[in-house]
């Protein structure tokens, strides 16, 4: 009898146990991490497109036929430089006869002075009437405003043949010759003889919106002081390589684009090894140093119905957070607006699999095999 009671005693104690320990909560392991103030650079991309600092379209002054191209496509040109002749002949004919009719005007200049002179002489002794003496002094005007006349053509005439040689306004890189030897070309050509690329400096155009520039107004206080304290900037060309040159944030539009809503930006990249060229495409990379931030791992993160969700453990329990993110570039990482704070510890991964409420602990190092290490 004292035997069963015994036995059923132990047995109580037994299923008492059991029942605590199916009571007691299961503790899960999982990879914290404590909040800190953190510095990050972001990298914004926008789309670009890339010009020389002058494109300058030749068009020829005066009317002919095409008797020399002095130069090559791609060719690099100084200032000055012949690209062009026009025919020469009629313009160094229309030059020769002006400057015939320059000296006939100066004849009859000279013979109108004569003969106002002595009509003077005359009056002064009464044998010509006042009538005569003003008819000849308007014979000396005309006389010289034909030469005026003559010596103005003459002019234009030297101007005419100076413009059958075209030569390059600026330094730059000839484009495109669409023109060859004979053709017949005039100023009202539908496309130029050429364009003069000046590519020692490119001018790298892209667009933001309208957010984006009141946040940089904000931030710097106004256009010209954003465009003083802005960062250098890199170009991405379009085979994805990084430009080895940083560039200058030069110039910001103060007109919003209506259909748009955007602000065209100029950056300015020196072009020393002539890697860039007017016309190519790219994209600007602007970045943005951001001080004393929260950063956290995408994978502490679950996404619920377009919401982001973080678990904050406090006391030991995990607690599903809501947080506000902004993307980092790569993603990988999200930087907390709201939601979190500094000294706040979160699971720092596989946030998908925890359930809320559940207590955490930091998983426990294994311990060390001696067998391995002593061999």
């Amino acid at each position: 009898m004292k035997f069963s009671k015994v036995w059923a005693l132990s047995l109580l104690v037994i299923l008492v146990a059991c029942g605590q320990q199916q009571q007691a909560p299961q503790v899960y392991g999982y990879e914290l991490l404590k909040l800190e103030p953190q510095d990050k650079t972001l990298y914004q991309d926008y789309s670009a497109t890339i010009k020389g600092k002058q494109d300058i379209a030749i068009y020829p002054q005066v009317a002919g036929a095409i008797t020399k191209v002095a130069v090559n496509e791609g060719e690099e040109v100084k200032k000055g430089q012949t690209l062009f002749i026009i025919d020469q002949v009629p313009y160094q004919a229309a030059l020769r006869t002006a400057q015939a009719n320059v000296q006939a005007a100066k004849a009859s200049l000279a013979s109108a002075k004569l003969t106002y002179e002595n009509k003077l002489e005359l009056f002064s002794k009464n044998v010509v009437s006042k009538s005569d003496l003003t008819m000849s002094k308007n014979s000396l005007l005309a006389a010289e405003a034909n030469l005026a006349q003559a010596e103005a053509a003459e002019v234009n005439a030297a101007n005419n043949l100076s413009y059958t040689v075209v030569k390059s306004p600026s330094a730059g890189v000839i484009s495109v010759l669409p023109y060859k030897v004979g053709a017949l070309v005039s100023a009202n050509l539908p496309q130029p003889l050429t364009t003069v690329s000046d590519n020692s400096q490119m001018y790298v155009y892209f667009s933001i919106n309208e957010n984006q520039l009141l946040n940089m107004i904000r931030k710097y206080g106004s256009k010209d002081a954003a465009m003083k304290n802005m960062p250098p900037v890199e170009l991405r060309l379009s085979d994805g390589s990084v430009y080895e040159a940083l560039g200058k944030i030069e110039g910001i539009s103060g007109v919003i684009d209506k259909s748009t809503g955007s602000v065209s930006v100029k950056a300015v990249f020196d072009n020393k090894n002539g890697i860039l060229h007017s016309g190519a495409t790219g994209s600007v990379i602007i970045p943005e140093e951001l001080k004393g931030v929260i950063v956290i791992p995408q994978l502490a993160t679950v996404e619920l119905q377009d919401r982001i969700f973080a678990y904050k453990v406090v006391d030991g329990i995990a607690q599903m957070t809501e947080v506000s993110v902004r993307f980092v570039n790569g993603g990988k990482e999200y930087i907390v607006k709201e939601g979190l704070n500094f000294g706040d510890t979160i699971i720092a991964s596989g946030a998908g699999l925890v359930r809320n409420g559940v207590r955490v602990e930091a998983p426990k190092e294994a311990p060390a095999n001696t067998e391995v290490e002593n061999k």
